[in-house]
């Protein structure tokens, strides 16, 4: 399936996706910081990182390399362009959530009332699901954990991001019920999970008309 759309400039394309790099990289080191729940993905990795004592950045990289393998198999083929672009967006990402984390987590932020802080976490997978939606409408490279979600979205779910981005999130559940049952601990769940669950994918379908709304879907190949 392909879906084309007028071309912006490169330099508008180029400006559109570092933003949506920067605020992805923000909106999960958000909710890593304030312990309240993140994105599906990033609490999974929180969790494997507590699980084997390794550090955030190690597993979310190693996270990464696994889905891409799951998703050529998905796929039913490499797409060696398509797997170079998923390792070129993977690994600034995941620095940037690394950085940001540790960084919010030495400001103020993290000692505010709770109510405060529930609506920092909320805000931040909102700015995950605007970034999401951005760089997938560009369509250069993608994390491939988006990738992931747009491959099911278009290949099998008609383009229903509300529907597609919950069952993208099965991994990343089972992954956390396997470190929860092992640890006895649960980290990064909580009631941000549970909205990114059920409102990351309206969020994304929302910001596909609403953020950039001449951007559109360009050289969807699933």
């Amino acid at each position: 399936m392909q879906h084309t759309a007028d071309d912006q400039t490169s330099a508008q394309l180029l400006g559109m996706f570092c933003f949506s790099l920067i605020l992805n990289g923000f909106g999960n080191g958000m909710t890593v910081a304030m312990n309240l729940g993140s994105a599906l993905w990033t609490s999974s990795a929180v969790n494997l990182s507590h699980a084997f004592d390794v550090s955030l950045l190690t597993i979310l990289l190693i996270e990464g390399v696994a889905v891409v393998l799951f998703n050529a198999a998905v796929l039913g083929h490499l797409d060696w362009r398509r797997i170079a672009g998923n390792f070129i967006y993977m690994i600034p990402f995941s620095f940037l959530v690394s950085g940001f984390a540790d960084l919010i987590k030495m400001t103020p932020l993290v000692t505010l009332p709770l109510v405060i802080r529930v609506a920092l976490d909320l805000i931040g997978i909102m700015c995950i699901g605007c970034a999401t939606s951005i760089y997938q409408r560009i369509n250069v490279v993608l994390h491939p954990n988006d990738d992931f979600m747009q491959i099911i979205r278009f290949k099998f779910l008609h383009g229903n991001a509300a529907i597609a981005q919950p069952v993208s999130f099965l991994p990343p559940i089972l992954i956390d019920i396997l470190c929860v049952s092992f640890t006895h601990q649960i980290y990064a769940i909580n009631i941000g999970t549970l909205f990114s669950l059920v409102a990351q994918g309206a969020v994304i379908g929302f910001a596909d008309t609403h953020v950039f709304p001449k951007l559109k879907h360009r050289h969807l190949q699933v």
